[in-house]
């Protein structure tokens, strides 16, 4: 390595812990930037970055001397496994140091138009374990023969025991027409396999529905995308076509997403009143609201199970402290803390835990969950879906009260 790129190296770090040690600024809106302010530290907190660059320059001049690959060091790998390894020492499973390319697919992701390979992928809470929850019909992941838990090891050869969600997400994804290597394993069989995928432009699609018995309409969410609000007023505006009675709506191992986008689909079903509110570390407080005058007053159900976090959780809640829907499944996650992506002046980005949020009666559902008005367990062994039965029963029981 020579002595110009470890110069180079080190005045990148000089900034990067300068930026990182002024610490972040929120203001109301939720992608606020990092506020800069190296004249603002303080005696200790400058000793403690003295140190600090002290120590990555002993670390290069070793690198310099003894690595044998030294001449081969990428810079720019380097420093985003610094900044990756700064956040990630924070010890919190959902924050994360994002790369621009990472951050850029992120924003892609969430918008619901991504180049993948077809699947939807959950953290097991018990296991801690990456876990395929939807391959998509006609996807390459389909293609290639993955299947719903098929529990994810590898990607491209690098393990994911300790990768964050996101993170994972994003190394599965990548650049139209490229491949990815994905190791898996299957418990059905005991196998461990490797598929090697071609990744492709899909648009998410993450409501699918149809008309079951009675008339009553069946919506499956998969997550909530950007693309979601859109394709569920398009499902219940078809359905209502059809003379629906009743509805069930499915977020069975739905993980999450867009908290605005559940809103505004919640927005479609309550009346008027509160959905959600957030409190972050200062004691803010933020509310969201269903405003629409338009409501969907007919007997309905939820299905939730295990996988059912985050944004999934905010909509079976809401519905059950209204007494809008009868909750249907098992336990949901647990997840009832916000993340907000904050976006830095280089282009990258990091995702920090920055509120909780509460039920509209005021509860707060984190390492708790949301408990179902009906507990029924999966049945594995059954050739029927024991739980999308209970919601029909449900339903049905309400049709006839009326």
């Amino acid at each position: 390595m020579s002595g110009k790129r470890l110069n180079n190296i080190f005045m990148i770090v000089a900034a990067a812990v300068i930026a990182f040690g002024a610490g972040v600024f929120f203001s109301d809106d939720i992608y606020a930037r990092i506020a800069v302010n190296a004249t603002a530290l303080d005696k200790d907190q400058s000793q403690r970055y003295s140190e600090i660059l002290e120590k990555i320059s002993e670390l290069d001049s070793v690198l310099d001397t003894y690595y044998l690959e030294a001449d081969n060091i990428d810079p720019d790998e380097m420093m985003d496994t610094l900044y990756k390894g700064y956040i990630s020492g924070l010890d919190e499973r959902y924050t994360a140091y994002y790369t621009p390319e990472e951050y850029e697919q992120l924003m892609n992701d969430s918008q619901g138009v991504y180049v993948g390979i077809g699947v939807t992928v959950t953290t097991d809470q018990e296991t801690g374990n990456m876990v395929i929850v939807t391959v998509t019909e006609d996807g390459p992941g389909e293609a290639a023969g993955l299947l719903e838990g098929d529990t994810i090891i590898s990607i491209e050869g690098e393990s994911v025991q300790d990768m964050d969600l996101d993170t994972a997400v994003s190394k599965i994804q990548g650049e139209e027409g490229t491949e990815v290597t994905i190791g898996v394993y299957r418990e059905s069989t005991g196998e461990t396999l490797e598929k090697t995928m071609t990744r492709r432009k899909m648009d998410a699609q993450t409501v699918a529905y149809s008309m079951l018995k009675d008339n009553i309409g069946y919506i499956q969410i998969t997550a909530f995308d950007e693309v979601t609000v859109e394709q569920f007023d398009n499902a219940v505006s078809d359905l209502q076509s059809q003379n629906i009675r009743g509805l069930i709506v499915d977020v069975r191992g739905n993980p999450g997403g867009n908290v605005d986008s559940v809103c505004s689909i919640l927005d479609r079903l309550l009346p008027e009143g509160l959905l959600v509110y957030t409190i972050d570390k200062n004691g803010s407080k933020e509310e969201e609201y269903a405003d629409n005058e338009e409501v969907l007053d007919i007997p309905m159900a939820v299905l939730v199970n295990g996988d059912s976090a985050s944004a999934s959780e905010i909509f079976a809640a809401a519905l059950q402290d209204y007494d809008w829907a009868e909750i249907v499944g098992e336990q949901t996650y647990g997840k009832g803390i916000v993340q907000y992506i904050i976006p830095l002046s280089d282009g990258s980005a990091v995702k920090l835990t920055s509120a909780k949020y509460y039920t509209p009666n005021g509860e707060c559902i984190h390492g708790i969950g949301v408990t179902p008005d009906v507990k029924v367990a999966a049945d594995e062994n059954s050739a029927s879906d024991t739980q999308l039965e209970a919601a029909v029963s449900e339903v049905e029981k309400m049709l006839q009260s009326d």
